[in-house]
Parts: structure tokens; sequence; C-alpha cells
């Protein structure tokens, strides 16, 4: 393992990220993070922090992490439908096997209602796909 640190270190914010530059080549030995710029991954905006104007490599390494960041999320949202399917079927098993008679009662209701208008969200865009398809 290689003890240096990157260049550039991005805090994770809901839509995007704070992108420093980390400097430890300085004097006291110890790691600077020059906020740099702020990053909007849902506008596609790089906006830089302050009066800074950012270098060529800023712009492309901030770009390389977007499009890296993009991907893990769109991978992390496909992840957590297939766990959604997996906690549908350990719920089934457990509502047949397990489950008491007030424990279905306190959750029958509210679950029929997500899984009634899942179905539906499900079926129309399955139609539309179909119908898109067919033209």
């Amino acid at each position: 393992m290689s003890g240096e640190l990157p260049d550039y270190y991005f805090r994770v914010r809901e839509n995007g990220a704070f992108v420093f530059r980390v400097d430890t080549e300085n004097r006291q030995r110890r790691i600077d993070m020059d906020q740099i710029a702020v990053i909007n991954i849902r506008k596609g905006e790089i906006k830089p922090h302050g009066d800074r104007e950012l270098s060529a490599e800023d712009i492309e390494v901030i770009q390389g992490w977007m499009a890296d960041r993009l991907a893990l999320l769109e991978y992390r949202d496909i992840d957590d439908i297939h766990r959604a399917v997996d906690y549908l079927n350990t719920t089934a098993h457990w509502a047949q096997s397990r489950a008491s008679d007030a424990q279905l009662e306190a959750i029958t209701d509210a679950l029929l209602l997500a899984m009634h208008d899942l179905r539906t969200v499900l079926v129309r865009k399955k139609a539309d796909r179909l119908l898109e398809n067919k033209d």
C-alpha cells in the first residue's frame, strides 16, 4: 500500500460534492485541504470556490470523478432494486410461515397498497415500452 495521498479529495454531499486540492508538500508536513470547487451532479455543474480559477487538470479530474460517481449511483439504484426483490421474497416466506395474526394485521394494508402502487407503475411502464417498440 502506498503512503501517498491523492491530489484531490471529494466530500460527497446529497447532490454532488465539495472538491478539495490536497497538499502535503508544506513545511509542517501536515495535510492541507484547500476547497477549489462545488459540484452539482444532478445539474452537471462545476462551480469554482470563491474567486478561484480551475485549471484544465482540475476540470478533467472533476469530470472524471463525476462520471465515476454517476456510474456508482446507477449501480447502487439497481442493486437496491435487486435487494427489494429479495426482501419481497423473504417477506412472503415470513408471512406464510412465521407471522402472527397481529403482525399481519399491522402490515397488510400498507404492504398491499405499496405493492399495488408498484404493480400499477410497472404495468404502465411495460405497456409504454411495448407501444414504443411497436411503432
